[in-house]
């Protein structure tokens, strides 16, 4: 069910822009527009998934070993950071196609720095484990989901400037 609307979400993101822009790179934009609109949502996806991990870690640390728990903790408030920055990027990329080309820098530009942010939060969240004595298996499965995090929110920024590139030439044409 989740699959089938995700797929409808995603047709009618690309009808929306399609008809709402209508040039002559219109379908490379849109297509531009839905992969890194998907690759946002993947990585907002993964987020949520990382931090519940995390969350579940921090409770077996919280009472036995108290050093531990508090870059599990550290790192799990970065997590949450991030989750938060990436659900920003969603509804900012909702409102770039809702406002359209007029506002167009002002939304990328948040987009941008949001994302940037959340990846930021994920190598600072890696950081935090540099000496620490965390049970080698535990510290290694944190760290190999926040990097993937981090991989997956670099993916999402790279397709949407992608995006960025392919909308902007338009947007400045438009006004001239």
């Amino acid at each position: 069910m989740a699959q089938i609307s995700l797929s409808f979400l995603l047709l009618l993101i690309f009808a929306a822009v399609g008809a709402e822009y209508p040039t002559i790179r219109r379908q490379s934009r849109a297509r531009a527009f839905i992969e890194s609109q998907c690759q946002t949502t993947v990585s907002l996806a993964r987020a949520v998934s990382t931090r519940a991990f995390v969350t579940e870690v921090a409770k077996q640390f919280k009472y036995t070993k108290a050093k531990d728990y508090q870059a599990i903790k550290d790192c799990l408030d970065q997590i949450n950071d991030g989750v938060d920055q990436l659900t920003n990027c969603i509804n900012e990329t909702q409102n770039i196609t809702q406002y359209g080309q007029s506002e167009f820098p002002w939304h990328a530009s948040n987009v941008q720095t949001w994302m940037s942010t959340a990846q930021t939060d994920a190598t600072t969240c890696i950081d935090g484990f540099s000496g620490r004595t965390i049970g080698g298996k535990t510290r290694a499965l944190i760290k190999a989901k926040v990097l993937n995090l981090a991989q997956v929110t670099s993916n999402a920024l790279a397709l949407f400037n992608k995006f960025a590139a392919r909308y902007r030439p338009a947007a400045n044409a438009t006004k001239s």
